[in-house]
């Protein structure tokens, strides 16, 4: 184990320190200062290598952290990273990006803050590509046999690596002109720079896997062709349809879905010309929803120089402890600040948008909200409680519905479920023999450790189907739902 006295020795909670806002708003790199390496040892030793590692169960990869985190502690990287790839094929993406259910479930949170599991993660895989340590691991045979994953997100990155490695031949169908998916275009430079990203595509390329860029698979190629083609297919699309807000004054000019305006900002990052680039330079820029898609709404528009920005959400404004129906080692709804939030901006609960208004020439000028109120077992604005709020931008951050699944389900006839997704059995295979959905296609919008966890699991039932057994890891079940979530 690690330190036998860490967790008495040290009992603060230590995370690199944050660049300072002034400096971080003048650029779009990551926010965090490079780490010291004393500080990670010392967080890492805090591991109290648990008789039942509740850590292990709130991750769904089952990642071995008491491991890694020993490792870590005796300045073993190599044998960190080799311990921690096991288990998780993208901890550069997980660890910058994954909100850490892990940590939740950790047993020294019980008196204490929980390890830093998290940052440890990160840290040993950007060692990991600095010294070279990552290399590509080819196949050692071909099977012969070919699979189609179509969507590059982490779901799909992950499902195309396990099978590249298990000697089938793979190709990834992405409909946007550059590869990664959300990875690619939702998530903001000052979160995870595309450089990462870059990094682990060279190896998959250097791998075999095949990437096609720029495909719409139901339009370019038809479902029946993709699926006569190949082998066997995987859907690994997402969840991208947008929870909308139907009310007055939706249409107006100045008012989007908040990935539209992320996507262009991302593009324009990669070197791309935008012609009428949605942009909150100048405006009073209001996002509605609390996530983290609000929150990375946020951070661009500040860095966008935005006149003012405000953060809306309909619900009530979580607690700083855990409630009591969310005990260790539930996953708790606490009341968080990002480093967006840190950047500026003012933040509402209880807020019900009424109405958005125009301007003179017809652009969104403001919008009208109440207090919220609960009634028959809703949310309502309460009578009386109206005012208007400055908005010149208004992005719409409230979450997604479920996949853009119609051309899947009128050309090769897959059903969806109650939620629209993509409806499929133990197995992750649909009612369409050989294709496969992995993912939030058929789970849902989650987190992109379960992305992950069901690229992964969805491989091995892939790799099952065509050889007729499997070596390749299965870490969770399409109907598993982790106590940490």
């Amino acid at each position: 184990m690690a330190d036998p006295k860490g967790f008495l020795k040290t009992t603060d909670r230590e995370l690199p320190a944050r660049r300072p806002v002034s400096v971080r708003l003048m650029d779009w790199k990551e926010v965090y200062e490079q780490g010291d390496a004393t500080q990670l040892k010392r967080q890492a030793g805090r591991c109290m290598d648990c008789g039942v590692p509740f850590c292990q169960q709130g991750c769904p990869l089952g990642n071995i952290i008491p491991e890694w985190n020993d490792l870590t502690w005796r300045d073993e990287g190599r044998q960190a990273i080799e311990r921690l790839h096991v288990t998780n094929n993208f901890p550069e993406f997980t660890g910058r990006l994954c909100p850490a259910p892990c940590e939740s479930a950790c047993v020294l949170g019980i008196s204490q803050p929980p390890v830093t599991i998290k940052q440890v993660e990160v840290s040993i895989i950007d060692q990991a590509f600095a010294n070279g340590w990552v290399q590509p691991q080819p196949p050692g045979r071909l099977t012969g046999k070919t699979v189609a994953v179509v969507g590059s997100g982490p779901a799909g990155l992950a499902a195309a690596q396990q099978l590249t490695r298990a000697g089938h031949t793979v190709a990834v169908f992405e409909r946007d002109d550059r590869i990664g998916g959300l990875l690619r275009y939702g998530i903001p430079d000052f979160k995870m720079e595309k450089k990462h990203l870059e990094t682990r595509l060279g190896q998959m390329t250097a791998e075999g896997t095949r990437f096609r860029a720029g495909v719409t698979i139901g339009v370019d190629i038809t479902w029946d062709d993709l699926r006569a083609r190949y082998d066997a297919v995987v859907v690994a699309t997402g969840a991208l349809v947008p929870r909308d807000l139907p009310i007055p004054g939706r249409d107006l000019p100045g008012v989007h879905f908040a990935m539209e305006y992320l996507v262009q900002q991302n593009r324009v990052g990669a070197g791309d010309t935008i012609d009428q680039q949605i942009t909150a330079e100048g405006k009073h820029v209001v996002v509605l929803g609390g996530g983290d898609t609000g929150a990375d709404c946020i951070g661009t528009a500040h860095r966008q120089a935005a006149a003012s920005v405000t953060n809306l959400a309909i619900g009530r404004q979580p607690g700083t402890e855990r409630a009591e129906h969310q005990p260790w080692p539930l996953s708790p709804t606490l009341f968080e600040v990002s480093s967006a939030h840190e950047e500026g901006g003012n933040r509402e609960y209880l807020v019900s948008t009424v109405e958005f208004l125009a301007n003179e020439v017809g652009e969104v000028r403001a919008i009208r909200v109440a207090e919220t109120e609960f009634r028959g077992g809703r949310r309502v604005p309460k009578a009386g409680t109206e005012r208007e709020i400055p908005a010149d931008l208004v992005l719409l951050a409230m979450g997604f519905t479920g996949p853009e699944s119609r051309e899947l389900t009128d050309q090769l006839h897959v059903p969806v479920d109650g939620r629209s997704n993509v409806e499929r059995d133990v197995n992750y295979q649909t009612s369409h023999e050989g294709v496969f959905v992995a993912g939030d296609a058929g789970r849902g919008q989650s987190l992109i450790v379960w992305a992950i966890a069901e690229g992964r699991a969805a491989a091995a039932a892939v790799d099952k189907f065509l050889e007729g057994e499997t070596q390749l890891p299965a870490p969770v079940k399409p109907t598993d739902h982790a106590f940490a979530i």
